[in-house]
């Protein structure tokens, strides 16, 4: 008997660790969620198009949805387009017509050491220089660049921005903000 109750107990642990170890496969190949969206058109074809856990619009309502899973940003402008890396915080805005109206993000899903945001950071910029957007300000913002006088204003704590325009039609603000984990911590470089 007690033989028996040992062999249950093994295969309920053997099935439960089986079902852990899928589950974990399966995070880590599900593809990322993506919100694919223009500025204008209808929140909830916004919603169709997308592979994201964005709620049902709200009738006659100036609202947004937000995602409650990390997904990344894929503007689907065919002259302005580009794409984020997954972002925790992704909120689409529309108005009381249910048309987008703006896009608030964070483009990460955790707070990036410093080397990793210039990454993010320089790559997004690319992608809007090849898109045809222009810096605008550039005397009082400049781009974002991966240098040390930027990086010092970064550990400083000087949130660097930077505006940009496409054609009078979109316009994109970049943010850079350093965030530092507890509040006795020495200072360094995330």
């Amino acid at each position: 008997m007690v033989i028996r109750k040992l062999s249950w107990r093994w295969r309920a642990t053997c099935v439960l660790l089986g079902f852990v170890a899928a589950w974990g496969v399966y995070a880590t190949v599900r593809p990322v969620d993506e919100v694919v969206l223009t500025i204008g058109e209808p929140y909830e074809q916004v919603r169709q198009q997308s592979r994201s856990t964005l709620p049902p619009a709200e009738p006659n309502a100036n609202w947004g949805g937000y995602v409650s899973r990390p997904a990344r940003l894929r503007f689907n402008d065919p002259r302005y387009g580009f794409v984020t890396p997954a972002a925790k915080f992704l909120t689409v805005s529309y108005d009381r017509h249910g048309d987008v109206w703006s896009v608030t993000l964070s483009p990460q899903v955790e707070t990036l050491p410093l080397d990793d945001t210039m990454a993010v950071l320089t790559d997004l910029q690319n992608q809007l220089r090849r898109g045809g957007w222009r810096l605008i300000r550039p005397a009082d913002n400049p781009p974002i660049t991966d240098t040390p006088a930027m990086r010092a204003k970064i550990r400083s704590r000087a949130d660097p921005i930077t505006y940009w325009l496409a054609d009078n039609k979109y316009q994109i603000i970049l943010d850079v903000r350093r965030f530092i984990h507890g509040i006795a911590q020495p200072t360094s470089d995330t």
